[in-house]
């Protein structure tokens, strides 16, 4: 039995239209806000081929501090819009307990060399720590997808809070300043914590 084109035509339509929601429905909304109800491990740095304006660092060793992780790549428009707030949180609450670390990762093969990178990390004035992920080590460690994406961790070593594309910028620094603000070991603390 053959259908008629005006019956298959509608059939396809339907099934692109069933799978574009179902992808759209799963993935998670670019420019969204995700405040973690359970906040779990930020995985550590992982992979870093080199580090910029600062010694290696781990998040074990930034531990009882705030830590933003800014995923970006130095030819990535929205990164370039996204960076002078990313600037101005280190700045502002560097000497609060903030430690910002961007993770260059590269999107392009010309991305990948150090030079380049510190080239636009002097023409940007970045002033925070970059680590050079060329091997995508972090960024899976942390499945990421986006270019920016802001991650959170909370004094406890938890992602609490996370970003991803532009905006959203005064949500982010309410969200640092809550993180700031709270007293290292309180989740420990909290009903249900571990209490020596």
């Amino acid at each position: 039995m053959k259908l008629p084109r005006v019956a298959i035509a509608s059939s396809i339509a339907a099934t692109i239209a069933a799978s574009v929601a179902a992808l759209a429905f799963a993935a998670p909304q670019l420019g969204a806000n995700a405040s973690a109800d359970v906040a779990r491990p930020a995985p550590e740095f992982q992979n870093i081929d080199t580090w910029l304006n600062s010694p290696p660092l781990t998040l074990e060793a930034l531990r009882g501090q705030v830590v933003l992780v800014d995923f970006w790549t130095y030819t990535c428009i929205n990164c370039l819009n996204h960076l002078p707030h990313v600037k101005e949180w280190h700045e502002k609450y560097k000497d609060k307990g903030l430690t910002v670390v961007g993770v260059h990762t590269p999107e392009f093969a010309f991305e990948k060399s150090t030079r380049n990178v510190k080239d636009a990390i002097e023409r940007l004035q970045i002033r925070h720590a970059v680590a050079q992920d060329n091997s995508y080590g972090t960024w899976r460690a942390f499945n990421n997808q986006y270019w920016p994406a802001v991650y959170l961790i909370d004094k406890e070593g938890r992602i609490a809070y996370s970003h991803f594309g532009e905006g959203s910028y005064g949500a982010t620094e309410k969200k640092i300043q809550a993180l700031l603000a709270e007293p290292a070991g309180a989740a420990a603390a909290a009903p249900g914590g571990n209490v020596k």
